[in-house]
């Protein structure tokens, strides 16, 4: 039988934390009876990620676990993408593997999904900061506003957090934008969204629980400079057109799928 989510994982020598991250799901996903399928993308890690993540399987109960691995390094935004291609179900979610975001949440997004019609609903901070308990470091929590508001200038999204990694597609609507999106670094986030916005697909911006955990990745001066390069290019190639085909298959699509119900959480 098909599951009906996926849960997609991207993992980049994440051994300390990474068992951690998948109990936590194996338990929720079970314990809600839900028939899922956990994919873990291991992103050419070099320290014992893949081992412990094996490791994890053994608790999966009726989860079906999946281990997929590039290889050598290609970027957040290719294993995101890897995953949620390799997806079985009507619906995907991508979470972070520090669990910034609890996967008790996913809850909100599958209930707008499936009760609303919505095609890719999506984790925010921006929206109520309350629900922030741990917050970043001052400098990275103020450049990521700063980044924010230059996404919303630039792409004219009306979001206020683009880059929570907490997301959820209906994969008949979003398949054709994941498989066009070309960006493989922190600023894929920025052009699932983009696109979407551009294809008429149903977006909406939900606010989570949220907090920050150490080991983040991300070099604030580095891939900041990084991230607003890729914006650029996103724009460059819809100017260019290097997403029409995409749009096109999405528009011409049949509009069954976003009205057609899903067995999720009672939703």
């Amino acid at each position: 039988m098909s599951p009906s989510l996926s849960v997609v994982v991207p993992a980049y020598n994440e051994a300390p934390r990474i068992s951690k991250t998948l109990l936590a799901i194996f338990s929720h996903l079970n314990n809600e009876a839900i028939d899922a399928e956990v994919i873990v993308v291991d992103d050419g890690s070099a320290d014992e990620t893949v081992t412990v993540v094996k490791q994890s399987f053994a608790h999966a109960g009726r989860v079906k676990a999946i281990l997929m691995q590039n290889g050598v390094n290609r970027g957040k935004g290719y294993s995101v993408r890897t995953g949620l291609l390799a997806s079985k179900a009507p619906f995907a979610i991508f979470s972070d593997a520090d669990l910034s975001t609890p996967i008790e949440e996913v809850s909100k997004l599958l209930t707008i999904l499936n009760r609303d019609g919505v095609d890719l609903a999506f984790g925010s901070r921006a929206i109520d900061r309350s629900l922030i308990r741990v917050h970043q470091p001052w400098r990275r929590e103020q450049g990521g506003r700063v980044f924010n508001a230059i996404v919303r200038v630039a792409t004219r999204l009306p979001f206020w957090d683009t880059q929570c990694g907490f997301k959820a597609f209906r994969m008949s609507a979003c398949r054709p934008i994941i498989e066009v999106a070309t960006i493989d670094r922190f600023g894929f986030d920025v052009e699932l969204l983009y696109v979407a916005h551009l294809a008429g697909l149903r977006l909406q911006e939900v606010a989570v629980r949220w907090d920050h955990n150490d080991g983040s990745k991300i070099s604030f001066v580095r891939d900041s400079l990084g991230m607003f390069n890729e914006v650029r290019r996103i724009r460059r190639q819809a100017l260019n057109g290097a997403y029409e085909s995409a749009i096109k298959r999405v528009k011409t699509a049949p509009m069954v799928a976003g009205n057609q119900k899903h067995g999720l959480l009672n939703t």
